[in-house]
């Protein structure tokens, strides 16, 4: 894969991340104001289903199965003939169906930088807080712990 294809990717992975973290509301709001409704085809109607969650003990160990997450998913493709996928913790096909379209309409050269602009940014900008406050309430509560070693008499 070429260089360009790569940073496409990786720009398309962290658009989809904003999406995916947004509320169902902010999804709603972006989308009543940036895409015309009469667009949208539905490849995909919005569905519920189980994904299996993984993890390594210490970041490196031997995979195991943590557990299951409930996920929502769709697939839309707008008039200009991007295709764009939605997936959602939890069960809001409007929020899924939401974020598929919003995943579109980034594709579309000419309505990127409206989508990063008006959608993308404020939405990261407010997950970015919301995690600097986490992390904030977090060290607060931190206990450092200490051991003296006591010399023998």
């Amino acid at each position: 894969m070429n260089h360009a294809k790569s940073d496409e990717n990786e720009k398309r992975r962290r658009s989809m991340a904003v999406l995916a973290a947004a509320t169902a509301e902010e999804l709603r709001g972006a989308v009543s104001r940036v895409a015309d409704p009469g667009t949208v085809e539905d490849l995909k109607m919005p569905e519920t289903g189980l994904v299996m969650l993984r993890g390594r003990i210490g970041g490196d160990g031997a995979l195991f199965n943590i557990g299951e997450a409930t996920v929502t998913r769709a697939v839309v493709r707008i008039n200009t003939g991007e295709i764009g996928y939605g997936v959602r913790l939890g069960r809001n096909a409007v929020a899924a169906r939401d974020a598929a379209i919003l995943d579109a309409l980034w594709q579309s050269p000419r309505m990127r930088p409206h989508i990063e602009a008006a959608v993308l940014q404020p939405i990261g900008e407010r997950l970015q807080f919301d995690r600097a406050v986490r992390s904030r309430q977090a060290a607060a509560t931190r206990v450092e712990f200490f051991t003296l070693a006591r010399e023998a008499t």
